[in-house]
Parts: structure tokens; sequence; C-alpha cells
């Protein structure tokens, strides 16, 4: 089966937003400035990052519904002029769970700081690292690549699940795909993605029509190609989900 899941950060900012592929299979790695009044919605993907700020660093877990961050609403402080420097690894879906050492579930739809999932000495020490590495990002994303090559690698199959949802499959026969009955994969999408397979399938759907529309497809052929029942289905859920119309997102990126 062929894996069509691209990660998206689906965030709309005035502020510089940068991004490439990370050592770490299927993960990207970002870098952000907030500036004063910018607040930018993060988009529901399927995806954890590891975040890095100065003096601070700290995990996205699993969004069910768009996050707003804005410029010093996460951290105190700012950086000169205003403006604060974020650096992140985003996690392929699956993948941080084992790297990171805490099921996604338990940090859905949460900001949790590093300390409170590893050894607050250990953070500290990497957090200082990072805050001194003349590339932040290339520091952070040593810290997840050595993290991970200590860790159990995330089980082969649910790449194979994120896959099957990316195009459309529906729950049962994403089950029969990957060996395991509903059940099975009901618990085993909590522990990986945060949520169950048929939320993983509507944010995945989610991403598969934001790109689609930003590449230039109407909202009606958007919704045929993505695997929407209806353009209004369709706005129905990109409203419950990113919180705004289709059309506002599309303006703002």
């Amino acid at each position: 089966m062929a894996e069509l899941y691209v990660g998206s950060y689906a965030e709309s900012s005035p502020g510089p937003y940068r991004e490439r592929a990370s050592r770490l299979a299927g993960a990207v790695v970002w870098t952000r400035t907030a500036v004063p009044g910018d607040a930018a919605p993060v988009l529901p993907d399927g995806c954890m990052d590891l975040l890095w700020t100065e003096g601070r660093l700290f995990v996205a877990g699993p969004d069910t519904r768009a996050y707003v961050s804005g410029s010093g609403s996460d951290v105190p402080g700012s950086g000169a002029g205003g403006a604060r420097r974020y650096a992140g690894v985003r996690f392929f879906p699956g993948s941080a769970p084992s790297c990171l050492g805490v099921p996604a579930h338990e940090l859905r739809d949460r900001r949790v700081d590093l300390a409170e999932l590893w050894d607050a000495g250990q953070v500290r020490r990497l957090t200082e690292r990072v805050d001194a590495a003349a590339d932040p990002a290339a520091a952070l994303e040593a810290v997840a690549v050595r993290r991970a090559a200590d860790a159990e690698p995330p089980d082969p199959r649910l790449r194979a699940v994120v896959a099957a949802l990316s195009t459309g499959w529906s729950v049962a026969s994403t089950a029969e795909r990957v060996g395991w009955s509903e059940r099975q994969l009901h618990r085993r999408a909590l522990a990986a993605f945060g949520y169950g397979p048929k939320t993983l399938g509507r944010v995945l759907r989610l991403q598969r029509a934001l790109a689609l529309a930003r590449g230039g497809v109407g909202a009606a052929e958007v919704a045929v190609v993505a695997g929407y029942a209806d353009q209004a289905h369709l706005a129905r859920d990109v409203r419950e989900l990113a919180g705004v119309p289709l059309g506002v997102l599309l303006r703002a990126r």
C-alpha cells in the first residue's frame, strides 16, 4: 500500500516559519518566530511535537481541535523586540510515544513540560544545551535522535494504519489489513495516536482536504476526492476540527 500521509504543521503566522526533513524517519524539523499579536492556529494532524523555546523544552500532544498559541502565551517573557523563537521536531504519526516514553492519549490536547515526562535534572541540562546551541533546531533534533536510538521502535503496523486511513479506508478494513481486531486497533490507536482510528481518520482526511484546497482544487471537488459525503459535510468537518471555515484557512495561509 502506498503511504500517502504528508504531515502538515498547518500554521498561519506573520512570523517566519521553516521546515525540513529530519534524520528521524518521517519526522520534520521546524522553526518559527512568534511576534507580538501573533495568534497562530495549529490544526490537528495526528502528530506529536518535541518543542523548544528559550529556557523550556516541552511536548505538544495530539490535537483533536485547533490549538491557538499567541506569542508569550505559552511561555512567560519574550525575546528581543518582543519576538520569541520556537523550534520543534514533529514526529510521524504514531512514532512519538515510543521515543518520549508516554502513551499519546495521556497528552491529548495538552502542552506538557518535558520535565514532567523525563528526569528533571536531565531535562535541565538538555534545555541549557539547546539554549546555547548556534542552531537550536539541530540540537533539539539531536536530542530526539539519541532518545529514539535508545527506545524500542514503534510497531511498523502503525504506519500501515496511517497509510490506510489516509487513503480513506474504513476502520474495519484497516483492522483487517494490519491483522488486528477492531477492538485491538482502537486500543493501540489510543496509545500511539492519542485517539481512536475513527478520529484519526477524520484528522487525516482534513489534512488531505487542505492539501487539495491549497493546491487550487475547488471545494466541491475537494469534498469528493477527500472522501466527504458532500460539500456541506466538508464544511462541517473543517469547522469542527479547525474552528473556522475552509475559506478562512485558505486566506490565512
